[in-house]
């Protein structure tokens, strides 16, 4: 067995796509510094060994330190076919946050702009989100990107005034009392239609270890 293959877990796998649960720390593919046993890396090195002459490839993000659910697909054409779902906002994703503070409202759909260095213009950036629980000093929420913009629900909340625990980038970790070791976000569900049956498909996640263990503290 290959001992990468520990280290994510293949959650659903046809002759056309992955769904796998990606751990903490790991990411999704190199940055510009060209890091290696990046979860592409790991499992094109798994379709290898098998002696599968196809790769994979992404259908999204999630950052390094987000666990759970992520979408591959095995070869171009389905990995545009996906793509197509996502920018036409057919994808479904459902990510459990733990937030700084008491979130007053129940839910609510947060809109906001960012700037696209990339492409250089601006972008729409829209988050829905529910309560699921308020503890004492965080909340538990449920968010769904209606949109899929780099560090979205990361920002929307720092805008709201409640980052995300753990957070480095958009707050200071030194500035509340709650520490976790890395940003408490997990990619809990993820809803699509399958690029080649085109069967519904659904997959769910219970909550990354590190953070039922917070919450269990």
């Amino acid at each position: 067995m290959n001992p990468d293959k520990k280290r994510y877990g293949i959650v659903y796998e046809d002759e056309y796509i992955f769904v796998i649960n990606k751990p903490s720390g790991m990411l999704v593919v190199p940055t510009p510094k060209g890091e290696t046993n990046t979860l592409t890396d790991l499992l094109n090195k798994e379709l290898d060994s098998r002696g599968v002459e196809v790769n994979a490839y992404p259908c999204h993000r999630i950052d390094r330190e987000t666990s759970g659910l992520i979408l591959y697909a095995k070869g171009k054409s389905i990995q545009g076919n996906m793509m197509d779902q996502f920018k036409r906002r057919l994808v479904k994703k459902t990510y459990i946050a733990f937030v700084h503070g008491i979130v007053q409202k129940n839910s609510d759909t947060l809109r906001g702009n960012i700037y696209n260095q990339k492409k250089r213009k601006t972008e729409l950036m829209i988050t829905k989100f529910e309560v699921l629980e308020r503890r004492g000093d965080f909340t538990i929420v449920k968010v769904e990107p209606a949109t899929g913009r780099t560090n979205q629900i990361r920002i929307h909340f720092k805008e709201l005034g409640h980052p995300l625990v753990g957070e480095s980038v958009y707050a200071f970790r030194k500035d509340f009392k709650l520490k976790f070791k890395r940003t408490a976000l997990h990619a809990k569900a993820l809803e699509f239609i399958h690029p080649v049956t085109g069967i519904k498909m659904n997959f769910d996640l219970p909550l990354a270890d590190d953070m039922v263990n917070f919450i269990q503290k």
